[in-house]
Order: C-alpha cells, then sequence, then structure tokens
C-alpha cells in the first residue's frame, strides 16, 4: 500500500468518525431542548403560588420524560454500542442536567432521594454499564449535587412564600446528602470541585433555619408539621 493509499484510508476513518458525532450532536441538541422545557416547568415551584401546584408540575415533567426516552433510545443507535465512553463527552453535560430534573421531580413528589437505578428507569437506559447505554456514576453523582444547588434556593423562596416547614425539612435532607458524600473518596476532579460546593449549600440553607429561629417561626414551622396547638 502506497503512503497515499494510507492517508486515503486514513481519511475515511476520520470521516466515519465525523458522521457519528454528527449524529449524536442532533440527539443532544434535542435533548437538551428537552431539559431546558422541563426545567422552566419546574422552576415554576419557586414561585408563591407554585407551591400548591408541585403534583401537576411534578406529573407534566414526567411525561416529557417521555420524550427523553424516546430521544434516548435514539442516541443509542448513533455509535457502535461497545464504544459508550469514546463518546460519553457529547453526552455528559445533558445527562448529568436530566439526572438533575429526575431527582428534583422525585424529591418534590416524596421529599427523598432518588436512587441511581431509579433515574436510570425513568430515562429508560441501563443503571449496569455491561448492559451497554447507562447512567455512570459520577453523571448520577453530578446531577445530585445540582439538586441540592436548587434546593438551597428552594429553602429561600418557601420562606418567602410563608411556607416555614419546608426550609427545616430541606435542611435535614441535605445535611444527610453531605454525609453521603462524606463517604466518598472522590477521584474525579471535577466533581470533586463540584462536591466543595455542597458546603456552601449547606451553609445558605443554615442561615435560612437559623434565621427562621431568631424570628421565632421555626416553632410556627414545627407546630405546622406536628398538628399540634
Amino acid at each position: 500500500m502506497s503512503v497515499s493509499d494510507m492517508f486515503i484510508a486514513l481519511q475515511g476513518v476520520l470521516t466515519a468518525d465525523q458522521d457519528i458525532r454528527e449524529e449524536i450532536r442532533k440527539v443532544v441538541q434535542a435533548l437538551e431542548q428537552t431539559a431546558r422545557e422541563i426545567l422552566t416547568l419546574l422552576q415554576g415551584v419557586h414561585q408563591g403560588a407554585g407551591f400548591q401546584d408541585i403534583p401537576k408540575k411534578c406529573q407534566k415533567a414526567r411525561e416529557h420524560f417521555g420524550t427523553v426516552r424516546t430521544q434516548l433510545e435514539s442516541l443509542k443507535t448513533k455509535f457502535p454500542a461497545d464504544q459508550y465512553y469514546r463518546f460519553h463527552e457529547h453526552w455528559r453535560f445533558v445527562l448529568q442536567r436530566l439526572v438533575f430534573l429526575a431527582a428534583f421531580v422525585v424529591y418534590l413528589e416524596s421529599e427523598t432521594l432518588v436512587t441511581r437505578e431509579a433515574v436510570a428507569e425513568i430515562l429508560g437506559i441501563e443503571a449496569d454499564r455491561e448492559r451497554g447505554f447507562h447512567l455512570d456514576i459520577e453523571d448520577y453523582l453530578s446531577g445530585v449535587l445540582t439538586l441540592a444547588s436548587e434546593l438551597a434556593r428552594l429553602a429561600v423562596n418557601s420562606v418567602t412564600a410563608g411556607d416555614y416547614s419546608r426550609p427545616l425539612r430541606i435542611s435535614t435532607f441535605i445535611n444527610e446528602l453531605d454525609s453521603g458524600f462524606r463517604l466518598l473518596n472522590l477521584k474525579n476532579d471535577s466533581l470533586r470541585k463540584r462536591y466543595d460546593g455542597l458546603k456552601y449549600d449547606v451553609k445558605k440553607i443554615e442561615e435560612v433555619v437559623y434565621d427562621l429561629s431568631i424570628r421565632g417561626l421555626n416553632k410556627e414551622a414545627t407546630v405546622g408539621v406536628g398538628g399540634e396547638k
């Protein structure tokens, strides 16, 4: 084979790779648009009247996740099944965003932390990497850390809306989340930096709870939760 033939063959490989990346990019753009629609919908909970509409917003968000599952099914067909991590950087960000959105929906519904397996089910992908297109553990953890920041914001807006018990519950949840992350030995630099931001979310929520305390509103919140008079 001549040098010219060798480089012609190499160009064929490069072109095929570029075609795959372009196909992936198109699906990822559609996923990003759906994620924006879900985020816009859920942002309504931060408004005063939004607290009464939480169940309705969560139901609509879950309907949008049906579109997400369809788009992810399409994404799976755009690259060889055994080359997940070769192209992973193309959908990493949007997948982390979708994890956050799924986790936010589950928290709003039940005030619990969604498992990685449950998120994978919501997205219609695998939790086990051996079974193909899956939810990487670090992508799951990144999404959960974004949830913490969103809940810190929700704690502040809950007070503005006159809901004084929610920040107390959020504080308990975030502290449990922080304790869980402390059990991990994080090596990923990006994930580690994002985890470092969790302490600021904890502090922000603690300040909200402290403010409720000095204003005597935490007692009102406790009475409301306990149903006492």
